[in-house]
């Protein structure tokens, strides 16, 4: 039904209603902005990219001026990791699950060397779909110079108890470090309970922002001893100075920037952090759906790949298949039905678009296909 497509695909680029017409309206403006024949396009730019910042500090109960955007999760990370003062990581380890994204694994493996670090991948046991909460707090001890922690898995869509592992992180003198991508703007999140020494994050997926419009926050006291190595006009108090012997990094998140920032992926964001504020009823909404999609799934025999729990879920469903069904994605497409595959790993999430007929196509058509 073409017509009425079924869309789970929150995990990658969440939709809300309108969101067509809400970020052509606010691309367009900032187009006349930028292309008038003045001279006031960087006041009027800046200003719409600190709405952006402010939705964003308000999202996760940020204190003012520890938070900036970032280009992606591995830029706000690189900016992070090149910044620590070097006996923070070396000759210590650095922590995190096999089951992160896997990009940011890509660069602490390649920095590794460099920084001085061990880089520690907690693995997935023989037989499971996540990496346990248990096994992290094993192999997490006070040689560990930094965590990184994964909210929500992006293969099983668990969700850690930050509160557990935090608390011990803090015990050992580690720094914590978590990545909110795959659980933020589903899942209620708010520093003020949850005191990550630096969070990152992206506005795609259940935030239904645009691409380039990452987010990296520090706790305050920490942020002047991060002297970023990836710098540029950006990172001084005043960007407009071009002193080129009186470089000094701004004494706040902006510190975390470089080089011209990616104000219109900012802009294009903007009208789906206010979409956002605005809700109150995204999760249980969610959880109704995947509860839902749960007991389909184990009516039709299907390993789930994913915590029954809610507690212990974040917005996704993922079900293993007995191979990588080559064509499946393809032939539900077709039938105007989106989800998408990781391997073997069918991956199910459901967002404001998505209603409970959308689940009853969705199995319908896999009861068919599978």
């Amino acid at each position: 039904m073409q017509n009425d497509p079924a869309y789970f695909l929150y995990h990658s680029i969440g939709l809300y209603p309108e969101k067509a017409e809400d970020m052509a309206a606010a691309l367009t403006t900032f187009s006349q902005d930028w292309s008038a024949t003045d001279d006031g396009q960087w006041p009027t730019v800046l200003t719409a990219r600190q709405e952006f910042i402010d939705l964003w500090s308000k999202l996760i109960n940020a204190p003012q001026g520890t938070l900036t955007s970032a280009e992606n999760v591995t830029a706000a990370l690189f900016s992070v990791l090149g910044g620590l003062p070097p006996e923070r990581l070396r000759g210590k380890k650095v922590l995190i699950a096999a089951d992160c994204f896997p990009s940011l694994h890509f660069m602490l493996n390649g920095m590794a060397p460099r920084l001085g670090y061990t880089l520690e991948t907690v693995p997935i046991r023989q037989g499971a779909f996540w990496v346990s909460d248990e096994d992290m707090l094993a192999a997490w001890d006070a040689d560990v110079g930094l965590a990184l922690l994964t909210f929500v898995t992006s293969t099983s869509s668990h969700r850690c108890d930050l509160d557990l592992l935090i608390e011990h992180g803090h015990r050992m003198g580690s720094l914590i470090g978590v990545d909110l991508t795959q659980g933020i703007g589903v899942l209620p999140f708010s520093l003020n309970k949850t005191p990550a020494d630096f969070v990152i994050s992206t506005t795609l997926k259940w935030l239904c922002g645009t691409p380039g419009a990452g987010i990296v926050q520090m706790r305050p006291d920490l942020i002047p001893e991060v002297k970023p190595e990836l710098r540029g006009w950006f990172s001084q108090d005043n960007p407009f100075s071009w002193d080129l012997d009186a470089f000094d990094y701004a004494p706040d998140a902006r510190r975390f920037e470089n080089g011209t920032p990616s104000v219109l992926a900012c802009v294009g964001s903007v009208p789906a952090l206010r979409w956002h504020a605005a809700q109150r009823d995204l999760l249980s909404h969610n959880q109704h759906l995947t509860q839902a999609i749960i007991a389909r799934a184990q009516d039709a025999k299907m390993t789930i790949a994913t915590p029954l729990e809610d507690a212990r879920r974040g917005g996704s469903v993922m079900v293993q298949l007995a191979d990588n069904a080559p064509g499946l994605v393809d032939a539900l497409r077709n039938q105007g039905i989106h989800v998408d595959m990781r391997g073997r790993t069918l991956r199910i999430s459901p967002g404001a678009v998505t209603e409970m007929r959308h689940v009853d196509r969705l199995f319908d058509a896999l009861t068919t296909l599978i």
